[in-house]
C-alpha cells in the first residue's frame, strides 16, 4: 500500500502553523510531508511565503517519524551547488529522511532574480545540468561546469553517508517519459484518472519503471460539499490554469486577474471536491491502482485541523 503524506503550503499559511500542522499529521498516522518551495503565493488572498529550507530543519527535528520532501526548481533563484549543500546537510542530520524533487520552476518564484525567463526546453535543459552537478558533489567531486549554470571548483566536505534521491516533477506526459530516463523518481499532480494513466505510462516508456512515484492529491475536504467547493475556489482558483500560463504569469496579482474568469465548477476537473471521506478513499485507491508510492494530500482550503484529524481516523487506517 502507498504512504500517505501531508502537503506543507507555504503560501496559505506561515511557518509556524506548518509546523504545528506537520506535529499533528504525523500523530494522525501520516507518514510523508511535501514541502513547498515559492518566493511569491499563488494569489493575495493566499498570502504567505515562507522560506523553506530554514523550516525544514526545525520540522524535523520537530518530529521524528515522518520522512520529507521538498518541490524546488533549481537553476535560476537557487544555484545547483547551494540546493546539493542543503540537501545533504538535511540528510546528515536526518538519514534516510529526506528526498529532493526537482522541476523547471515557473517565473512566479524565478523571475525575482532579474535574469530571463527560459523556454521549457532551455528550463529543462538547465534541471539536468543541476542534477548532474549535484550528483556529482554528493559523490565528492570537485565540479566545475560551463553551461545553462555555472560552477567553478566547488567540492562539497559534509556529505551523508546515504545520498537522497532526485525525483522529477513532471506536469505533462512530454516531460514524464524524458525523466524516466534519468531522474530516480516521478512526482505529478492528481487529475482524471485516464489523464494521469497518461503521465504514468510516459514515464515507464522513458525508462521509469519500477522507480518510485510520488502522486501530490489536491484535494478540498469539508463538513458539507458546498462549503468545501467555495473554500476551495478562494484558495486555490489561480492553480488550475494550463501548465504555459503556470509557468509563465509572474507576480500573484497577474494570477489573480486571471483567476477573476474562473468559476467555483469548474474546480471539480482539477480538486477533488467532496465533504464524504469514502468518496476520497474511493479515489485514493484509483491512484493506488495507477502504482505509486505515495499519495500526498493537499486540502486547499484553510481547514487544517479538521482535514488532519478525520482523514487520520476515517481515510489513513483504510489505506493501510
Amino acid at each position: 500500500m502507498a504512504h500517505i503524506g501531508y502537503h506543507v503550503s507555504h503560501e496559505q499559511f506561515k511557518p509556524s502553523e506548518l509546523l504545528k500542522y506537520v506535529q499533528m499529521a504525523e500523530q494522525a498516522g501520516f507518514t510523508r510531508a511535501l514541502s513547498s518551495d515559492h518566493f511569491h503565493p499563488w494569489s493575495e488572498d493566499q498570502g504567505q511565503s515562507g522560506f523553506a529550507w530554514s523550516w525544514l530543519g526545525a520540522a524535523m527535528q520537530a518530529t521524528q517519524s515522518l520522512s520529507y520532501r521538498i518541490v524546488c526548481a533549481p537553476g535560476q533563484r537557487y544555484h545547483p551547488a547551494i540546493i546539493a549543500q542543503a540537501t545533504a546537510t538535511l540528510a546528515e542530520m536526518f538519514p534516510n529522511r529526506f528526498w529532493l524533487t526537482i522541476g523547471s520552476g515557473q517565473a512566479l518564484n524565478e523571475h525575482i532574480t532579474g535574469e530571463k525567463w527560459p523556454c521549457k526546453s532551455d528550463r529543462n535543459a538547465r534541471l539536468k545540468e543541476c542534477a548532474d552537478v549535484m550528483r556529482a558533489l554528493w559523490s565528492g567531486e570537485t565540479v566545475t561546469h560551463k553551461g545553462h549554470v555555472c560552477v567553478e571548483e566547488a567540492k562539497l566536505y559534509t556529505r551523508p553517508e546515504i545520498i537522497p534521491p532526485i525525483i522529477g516533477a513532471a506536469i505533462t506526459p512530454q516531460t514524464a517519459e524524458w525523466l524516466g530516463s534519468w531522474a530516480e523518481g516521478l512526482i505529478t499532480i492528481s487529475r482524471p484518472p485516464k489523464k494521469l494513466k497518461t503521465i504514468v505510462d510516459a514515464f515507464h516508456r522513458g525508462g521509469g519503471k519500477g522507480k518510485p512515484m510520488i502522486l501530490k492529491v489536491q484535494l478540498s475536504y469539508d463538513r458539507d460539499k458546498d462549503s468545501a467547493l467555495q473554500k476551495a475556489h478562494q484558495q486555490w482558483r489561480n492553480n488550475i490554469f494550463k501548465n504555459i500560463l503556470m509557468t509563465e504569469l509572474e507576480t500573484p496579482r497577474q494570477f489573480d486577474a486571471a483567476g477573476m474568469f474562473i468559476q467555483p465548477e469548474e474546480l471539480h476537473q482539477h480538486v477533488r471536491i467532496s465533504a464524504d471521506p469514502q468518496q476520497h478513499i474511493e479515489w485514493l485507491k484509483e491512484d493506488i491502482e495507477l502504482g505509486f508510492d505515495e499519495l500526498i494530500l493537499h486540502n486547499v482550503n484553510r481547514e487544517q485541523k479538521q482535514f488532519i484529524e478525520v482523514f487520520g481516523e476515517k481515510v489513513i487506517p483504510v489505506l493501510r
